[in-house]
């Protein structure tokens, strides 16, 4: 599997484990201008901005260990235009969740709930 085709199959169980648990998808792969948030979601009137990484191999560590500084802050300022070109969302929250998928095509996904830095 090529790095797109690996991270489309985590945005896909992504999503699909957060329609399990009763989040309601809104947005995949939003974008303005350069900035991109992979899910944008909503549960008891919360919007969740929701960062998926998927690695297929941990040897340099989790796929949640590779969200660095800079992007949380693409996250923060791209959250900041949606809810300017959303303004009737008042409260969020910034998610991650980590897939990994060995390679006997198992995968297994942690969910981080209210990460911020």
């Amino acid at each position: 599997m090529s790095n797109k085709e690996i991270g489309l199959f985590g945005e896909n169980m992504a999503t699909s484990h957060l329609s399990q648990i009763g989040f309601e998808i809104m947005h995949r792969n939003w974008r303005y201008k350069h900035l991109e948030i992979d899910i944008i979601a909503s549960k008891d009137n919360l919007l969740h901005i929701i960062e998926v990484k998927t690695r297929t191999s941990i040897e340099f560590g989790y796929p949640e260990q590779f969200i660095q500084r800079q992007k949380m802050q693409f996250l923060k300022n791209a959250a900041a235009f949606f809810q300017y070109e959303n303004p009737g969302w008042k409260y969020l929250q910034f998610d991650v969740i980590s897939i990994f998928l060995n390679e006997k095509q198992i995968w297994e996904l942690a969910f981080f709930e209210d990460v911020y830095f």
